[in-house]
């Protein structure tokens, strides 16, 4: 596999083919040809490793060897080697600020590196990306951007992990009505971002009465689109209505009345 993946790519680098074509030819070195699906487990660390090696030697200006550095870190972190995976992604995210890339790339390095840290649980540093992530697709592409939209979901999400429940609310309540107007009510990205916000309102332990009722009516209302739109066995629609059952029944618990006060 890995031969054949040298081969193509050095072809239509010989051959200075149009980059769709390099693209293609590029997808060799992590994706089969036959089923168009992406490796994994062993299988991709092993051809990351391989891709590495082929293109180490080049000069960290060149293309190929940027993109061996990204496919050897996603396929040590596929493979659950996340102390090496981090190492890498370190290295490379420092390699592009040396060079000068493009914002884009340097922003999807920091995506990358911020999960890995994520996952080695050294949350401080990936807060930290989160949040330059964030204001720099702010920045690049505006609050109305699907890629601006995700990265503060991601924000969301992580801000959640760390029990930081107001900064959740405040950052949802900003994204909310936008992914509504940009991309719909039924877009996978816009549901996820209501069920984040209604989790949030029942799951913080400083939760009013009118907060847990609001958050029923966020889930039921996100149920309802879900179930539409997903259908009722959907993965996703079966955490909706997990999350509506327990928001209902912390609502339920507030309004009743503890025994012998009556």
């Amino acid at each position: 596999l890995a031969e054949q993946a040298k081969i193509l790519v050095a072809e239509g680098e010989e051959n200075n083919l149009g980059a769709k074509a390099r693209t293609e030819r590029w997808h060799r070195w992590d994706e089969c040809s036959l089923c168009k699906q992406r490796y994994d487990g062993v299988v991709r660390c092993a051809l990351s490793w391989g891709c590495w090696k082929t293109y180490v030697g080049r000069p960290e200006t060149d293309e190929a060897r940027r993109l061996a550095m990204s496919l050897l870190g996603n396929g040590l972190f596929d493979a659950e080697h996340y102390e090496e995976a981090l190492s890498v992604r370190e290295t490379e995210l420092s390699m592009l600020h040396r060079i000068k890339a493009p914002e884009y790339n340097i922003l999807c390095a920091q995506g990358n590196l911020a999960i890995s840290y994520e996952w080695v649980d050294r949350n401080d540093e990936a807060l930290r990306i989160r949040r330059d992530l964030y204001a720099g697709r702010l920045k690049q592409n505006g609050e109305e951007h699907k890629d601006t939209l995700i990265e503060a979901n991601n924000l969301a999400n992580l801000l959640f992990h760390l029990d930081r429940f107001e900064e959740v609310k405040s950052l949802s309540r900003k994204t909310m009505p936008v992914a509504r107007r940009v991309l719909g009510e039924g877009h996978g990205l816009t549901l996820r971002i209501l069920l984040s916000y209604g989790r949030v309102l029942y799951r913080d332990p400083d939760a009013s009465p009118d907060d847990l009722r609001e958050a029923v009516t966020t889930l039921e209302d996100t149920e309802r689109i879900a179930r539409r739109v997903l259908g009722g066995a959907h993965p996703f629609t079966l955490a909706v209505e997990r999350n509506l059952r327990n928001a209902r029944f912390a609502l339920r618990a507030h309004e009743t009345p503890p025994p012998g006060s009556a």
